[in-house]
């Protein structure tokens, strides 16, 4: 199953049995978070124990049989990721791992100012930093703190040491937010920020007001009132986002349908959750427990099975049943990694 080309030409690289090129591991390395978004469980959950947690050269082992299989991309999620002790040293180890050629982090930003400039020596590629709203009171509502002018400086600080392109991730939230989604487009041409609306996924332990599913076509026809846009396919890292910009802006607006229009058919990431299970899909309660197999001492061989099988059990598409709360496992966002 490593090699199955689409046609009579042979292609390198780790394939799916749907011929989908897999090259990109998302990996969880922590489940705790400082803030505890309403949409969100981290807050609310009570967290793994360190043990759990796969230890910084568990994971660079981890990566080094991925890397030697084809895997070239990794993000590193959590929870908040920032908040793992001595994290840049995790990025480090990465960074030097041959094959492994762009490493990025999603992050709500509120402690990013202070580790940017270490995050940049270290060899992260670039970031995303989560935001969904502009306004410093409806931030504290959403996230329970006060933190909206850490998360702007989070940004400022990414731009100024090179974590280009810096992404701002805004989950659709009805009733909440969509009454900025204009404001967030205005960003692109203003300031030249590259925004990507999520539409809603019902996973996770809701804490607030979250109800009913905006839609990608209502956020465009609310955006496209600032004017027409146009397909940019210029911007890197784009991942499942289809990605437009307004004439003349520096700045794109990127749309990721997980709900409407699923992007399953040209999907090409694994999944680590940060107690170390492989997850073929982030909507899927299918695992593979590697945490386990590293510390019963299994060499990068074994490990590149492992990680072959998890591939091997990747379906053509998502369930997404319009349920709220941890999958069957019992596992939230935060575990398995947004």
């Amino acid at each position: 199953m490593t090699e199955k080309p689409a046609s009579g030409e042979k292609k390198n690289g780790l394939f799916d049995t749907f011929n989908r090129q897999i090259n990109y591991l998302r990996i969880s390395v922590t489940d705790h978070c400082n803030l505890n978004c309403m949409y969100c469980s981290a807050g609310s959950m009570l967290p793994l124990k360190h043990e759990d947690i796969l230890s910084y050269e568990e994971i660079e082992k981890l990566v080094r049989a991925a890397a030697a299989m084809g895997i070239n991309k990794v993000r590193l999620t959590g929870g908040e990721p920032l908040m793992r002790p001595h994290f840049p040293r995790l990025v480090g180890m990465l960074s030097k791992i041959e094959g492994i050629d762009d490493i990025a982090v999603t992050t709500n930003g509120i402690i990013l100012a202070r580790m940017a400039e270490d995050l940049k020596n270290a060899g992260l590629t670039r970031v995303n930093i989560s935001l969904d709203t502009l306004k410093a009171e409806k931030f504290k509502m959403i996230t329970r703190h006060d933190k909206f002018t850490d998360v702007l400086a989070g940004i400022e600080a990414a731009h100024r040491f090179g974590l280009e392109p810096v992404k701002i991730n805004v989950v659709a939230l009805k009733g909440v937010n969509d009454d900025e989604f204009v404001d967030f487009a205005r960003k692109t041409i203003t300031e030249g920020w590259n925004v990507r609306y999520i539409e809603f996924m019902p996973i996770g332990t809701a804490n607030g007001p979250v109800s009913g599913l905006i839609t990608t076509a209502e956020i465009r026809e609310k955006v496209e009132t600032l004017g027409q846009l146009e397909p940019y396919r210029e911007l890197k890292g784009n991942g499942p986002a289809k990605v437009f910009r307004f004439k003349g802006a520096s700045g794109t607006i990127g749309f990721i349908t997980p709900v409407t229009e699923h992007f399953c058919a040209t999907c090409n990431r694994l999944r680590v959750t940060s107690d170390g299970a492989l997850r073929p899909c982030l909507l899927s309660e299918d695992e593979l427990n590697v945490r386990d197999a590293l510390r019963s001492g299994v060499g990068i061989e074994e490990l590149k099975k492992l990680i072959q099988q998890a591939v091997n059990l990747k379906r053509k598409e998502h369930n997404l049943n319009g349920k709220i709360g941890p999958d069957d496992k019992g596992r939230p966002m935060c575990q398995i990694g947004g």
